[in-house]
């Protein structure tokens, strides 16, 4: 499964939600949902404004990782 890296990416660039949000041209609030889950799915469009805003490539911005136990399982 595939995991977003917004949040440390971000950070790395001394970026805040707020200030990523201004650059991106996303609103703050999609900005925070994808803070806080990191494998909320989202549109290519989206994921290359903030890429760019970050210097970095839309690729840089995902992991490989292990799919996350759900509350069912």
């Amino acid at each position: 499964m595939l995991r977003l890296k917004i949040k440390e990416v971000a950070q790395e660039k001394g970026f805040s939600m707020n200030s990523l949000s201004r650059a991106s041209n996303i609103s703050f609030n999609n900005i925070k949902k994808l803070y806080r889950d990191p494998y909320k799915d989202v549109k290519l469009s989206t994921l290359e404004q903030i890429s760019d805003a970050l210097g970095v490539s839309v690729c840089d911005l995902f992991e490989k990782s292990p799919r996350p136990l759900s509350s069912t399982e």
